[in-house]
């Protein structure tokens, strides 16, 4: 029995995932970018990171040849700044404010969390490239709240129960 794509992308997103942009530069310096909720953390030891990348990406040879990359986790707010990396042919970097990494990978100012990595492995992952980083330098920001992405839209997360209104308290 095969699994038809839109039943499976409906299932996989009842699954909620923070929202990143993942960067890069090309061997000329021109900055790429794109909106993934594919990142995750690997390994604490060493520590890496994973994102998966789409094969139909116009960027996805400079992925596939950089050594460094960058993830930078979005916060409430950023819907617009995330939807404009998710475009194929938008200005991406017009009114993005970012800095260059250790190794020149763009980071995203005022992201909840930043990880900027040298390229530890990229395998096959179907119509997918899955890019695996060793973390060289991080940056997180605790009190920021995370986007999240769930059932094909941006979210947020609910504001924490007071103990006494949580249940069996």
């Amino acid at each position: 029995m095969e699994v038809e794509p839109s039943a499976f992308r409906l299932a996989a997103g009842c699954f909620p995932t923070g929202v990143s942009i993942v960067t890069a530069e090309d061997e000329q310096g021109e900055r790429v970018g794109v909106t993934a909720n594919s990142f995750v953390s690997v390994s604490l030891q060493p520590p890496l990171v994973s994102v998966a990348l789409a094969r139909s990406l116009a960027s996805i040879p400079v992925f596939e040849r950089a050594s460094h990359f960058a993830i930078s986790v979005l916060g409430e707010g950023d819907e617009t700044l995330a939807a404009r990396f998710a475009s194929r042919g938008a200005n991406k970097w017009s009114d993005t404010l970012w800095e260059p990494g250790l190794r020149g990978a763009p980071l995203i100012e005022g992201a909840v969390a930043t990880f900027e990595c040298e390229r530890y492995a990229l395998h096959d992952g179907g119509d997918h490239r899955i890019l695996l980083g060793r973390v060289i330098s991080l940056a997180s920001a605790p009190t920021l709240r995370p986007l999240i992405f769930h059932r094909g839209a941006f979210a947020r997360l609910a504001a924490p129960l007071p103990r006494e209104q949580r249940p069996g308290a």
